[in-house]
């Protein structure tokens, strides 16, 4: 039992890897393209603030929720193996193509898949904890926008007066606290996800493959280490890009200027970690989507391409349904390794 749960250690943190990566746009997207910052500069500040999350967000409310999405009766090693497998997949398959989905759904879809795939019956869901998640998945671009389109019109009636060119030179250098403060709830919110399910492998591998029934208290022995890791993962992640999200989300939904990003990425900064402390895993990309669409909007509805954003809500759809499929093929497949093994 001991590979397996090394295994699914290190998957994990491949897994937080490639949220970094994949995510990474989310929070550098509006600061690229308002050319705040080069690219290269940009990762770098994204993935800072991304690893200084490790210090902020200690409560790990987020990996209760991910770690209580399946009852425990139901929870193995090959579960959790299978879930992460396909949240991969599904991530490398979306970032190929340019499309920001969510990895926090991504994982969800997938720890569902498995755990249907093991016994039969969609029994296994902890539905309140469900249900909360799939709401948010609504929710989220719609509080982000609501929030950026009433800023984005109080911020500019505010400068309204201004001098143009030191207006934008001060917005400019507020979307670095801005995008900071995004990449910040980026960290706390999506490296937590990943942490519920090491922390639940952990405990299934020191009991014989059973978990106690409430895994609350589990979390709040997590493993100092367990948390160290899944910053650092996510944050190396970062600094990979993400070059093809990027340009989706900085110019083809909208384009901005300086005050719009700094209004878009302070709105979704604030979403997330209003979701956070309720201990709701949100996605950062569904998030500043909305938040972008909201700035877009105060200029007039035409200016946001509602083409491409509908696109994004059907990536968003069949997330986890399409996860949890992936997830059961692959928990088929292991145990039939396993079986002749």
């Amino acid at each position: 039992m001991f590979p397996l749960l090394v295994t699914i250690v290190v998957i994990a943190l491949i897994f937080d890897y490639i949220n970094g990566f994949h995510d990474a746009a989310n929070s550098i997207a509006t600061i690229v393209s308002t050319k705040v910052l080069s690219p290269f500069q940009a990762v770098l500040w994204a993935a800072f603030w991304n690893a200084i999350a490790y210090f902020i967000f200690t409560d790990h409310k987020v990996a209760n929720t991910i770690a209580n999405t399946i009852k425990p009766e139901f929870i193995d090693l090959h579960v959790i193996l299978a879930g992460l497998i396909a949240a991969i997949c599904w991530n490398l398959l979306t970032w190929w193509f340019g499309i920001p989905s969510s990895s926090s759904h991504t994982l969800i879809g997938g720890f569902i898949g498995a755990a249907f795939a093991k016994v039969g019956s969609l029994s296994v869901i902890v539905y309140s904890n469900l249900f909360k998640t799939v709401l948010f998945i609504f929710l989220s671009p719609l509080i982000g926008m609501f929030i950026a389109f009433f800023f984005n019109i109080l911020v500019a009636w505010i400068c309204r007066k201004a001098n143009p060119y030191k207006a934008e030179r001060w917005f400019k250098r507020l979307q670095l606290i801005s995008s900071a403060a995004l990449s910040l709830g980026h960290g706390g919110n999506d490296a937590q996800k990943v942490m519920g399910l090491i922390t639940v492998a952990i405990a299934v591998y020191h009991n014989n493959g059973s978990i106690p029934p409430d895994t609350k208290d589990l979390l709040h022995h997590m493993p100092e280490w367990v948390p160290a890791a899944c910053y650092c993962a996510i944050g190396l992640g970062t600094m990979s890009g993400g070059w093809k999200i990027v340009k989706t989300m900085g110019s083809r939904i909208t384009k901005v200027t300086s005050l719009e990003g700094f209004t878009a990425e302070t709105s979704a900064a604030a979403t997330l970690m209003i979701a956070e402390r309720m201990g709701i895993p949100v996605s950062t990309t569904h998030t500043i989507t909305g938040a972008i669409m909201g700035v877009g909007a105060t200029k007039r509805l035409s200016a946001v391409r509602w083409g491409v954003t509908l696109s994004l809500v059907w990536a968003w759809v069949l997330t986890i349904p399409v996860s949890a499929v992936l997830a059961a093929i692959v928990y088929w497949i292991s145990r039939t390794i396993a079986h002749f093994a």
